[in-house]
């Protein structure tokens, strides 16, 4: 049986919970995830950012979660949306201060029953809609 390993990055200030909006998060986490375990590989540290829209302070963000199948964030701006999904990462927008160890167990139950949206073939599939950027402005993505 092969495992499929996946990065998955998490918005956070203090690795236990996803409290921060993408573009301005002081802190990203970074795990690697199977179906029987999850482990922490960096915890990068950025200082204070604001949320105006600078586009300059994705950068660092964007090449550190390139590798990842998705970004859990509480909110993120429709350029590193497209930013994101043009390097095939996934942005999953969650509550504020939803614990990352219950998304963790999430993403091993959706890998051990194959249904993560972020994997490689589904994501791909939900990509392709030219409407997906309004359809995430409709659930409240904002920038």
């Amino acid at each position: 049986m092969t495992t499929t390993t996946v990065r998955l990055a998490f918005a956070s200030s203090d690795r236990k919970r996803v409290d921060q909006h993408f573009g301005s998060a002081c802190g990203l986490a970074i795990y690697a995830v199977n179906e029987q375990q999850a482990t922490l590989l960096e915890f990068a540290q950025f200082g204070d950012l604001e949320q105006d829209g600078h586009e300059d302070k994705l950068t660092t963000k964007l090449a550190l979660v390139r590798d990842c199948a998705a970004v859990y964030c509480q909110a993120i701006g429709g350029s590193a949306i497209r930013q994101l999904l043009a390097v095939g990462v996934q942005p999953i927008r969650v509550e504020e201060n939803v614990p990352v160890e219950r998304l963790l167990n999430e993403a091993q139950a959706a890998l051990r029953a194959g249904t993560a949206p972020w994997l490689p073939g589904v994501r791909r599939q939900r990509n392709d809609d030219p409407h997906r950027f309004e359809a995430m402005e409709a659930e409240g993505w904002q920038e």
